[in-house]
């Protein structure tokens, strides 16, 4: 079943003009509110890591091999937010975070909107990281071109992947929270001719600012009309999407293990410790009891 409404985040898959253009979309407003959430964002730090938890998602599917394949991408362009980082899978799963949370910027002058390009700055590069079908990991980046990250996304996959595409990003919020968040991205394929591309060209130049279009409908209209007059032909069923970490209390009591003895003897005085993922803010409170058994394990593993 296709939703048309925003109850949860969910991925469209398609293809259009005899499968010479491949469709991927995501309505990402639930997952997007639940990241400014856990990590306490700012509006414009929203804004940006939302945007590319959206593209990490449509990367998975189109550079995965596999049905949980895993795509990284890091956002690194000197501006306030630091660096950004997201992780998606092709079965739906993303998760991320940003360096400064709670970097924030004035709206634009010009046009009253957020300005993702100056919180995340232009002066880096865009790094993508995926499996090769051989299980090894390989990165490949490119400069980025505008700091508003759909732009950047398209042109790594230009550059490092050899990809024909268009990338559209979009994060609208209202009323403290995420209202309306998305990403379509468009795939040429071998054998599309020029009239299809200028078609599509045309239809999302006409589109405007993709909030804006998801605002007025829905992630489903919004694919129609990225490829009207196309032959539009929508996989059976949509796929959830949802921010899922791959964290655990028993990954965080590993954790201490890096830790040097008398530091975690350290940790038992003080009453136990606090373990604080990064990638989804969730906390752990590690007890002195268990960090005692972690000393044992370690003594066991070097006796």
């Amino acid at each position: 079943m296709i939703p048309d409404t925003y109850t949860e985040s969910f991925v469209l898959r398609g293809t259009a003009a005899g499968n010479t253009l491949r469709l991927v979309g995501i309505d990402a407003t639930h997952l997007v509110e639940e990241a400014r959430v856990r990590h306490g964002l700012s509006k414009t730090a929203t804004a940006a890591l939302g945007r590319t938890l959206a593209a990490s998602a449509l990367l998975a599917v189109v550079l995965g091999k596999k049905p949980d394949s895993r795509v990284t991408v890091r956002v690194q362009g000197g501006g306030p937010v630091g660096w950004i980082v997201a992780e998606g899978s092709a079965d739906g799963r993303v998760r991320g975070y940003v360096r400064e949370p709670g970097a924030d910027l004035p709206l634009r002058e010009a046009d009253g909107k957020l300005d993702v390009r100056g919180i995340v700055g232009t002066d880096g590069e865009l790094g993508v990281t995926r499996l090769l079908d051989n299980g090894e990991p390989y990165t490949g980046s490119a400069a980025l071109v505008s700091g508003e990250i759909a732009e950047d996304v398209s042109a790594y996959l230009g550059v490092s992947e050899q990809i024909p595409n268009a990338v559209l990003l979009g994060v609208y919020e209202e009323g403290g929270r995420v209202y309306r968040a998305g990403g379509l991205l468009v795939q040429a394929m071998p054998g599309v001719t020029d009239e299809t591309l200028a078609r599509l060209e045309a239809n999302i130049r006409g589109m405007g600012q993709l909030t804006d279009h998801l605002r007025r409908g829905s992630l489903l209209e919004t694919m129609h009309t990225a490829a009207d007059g196309l032959g539009l032909v929508l996989a059976a069923a949509a796929q959830p999407a949802r921010f899922q970490c791959r964290c655990s209390r028993e990954k965080a009591l590993d954790s201490l293990k890096f830790f040097a003895p008398d530091e975690r003897q350290e940790m038992r005085d003080d009453g136990g410790q606090e373990v604080v993922c990064h990638w989804c803010g969730e906390h752990y409170q590690i007890t002195p009891g268990e960090i005692a058994g972690l000393d044992a394990e370690v003594e066991r593993a070097r006796a």
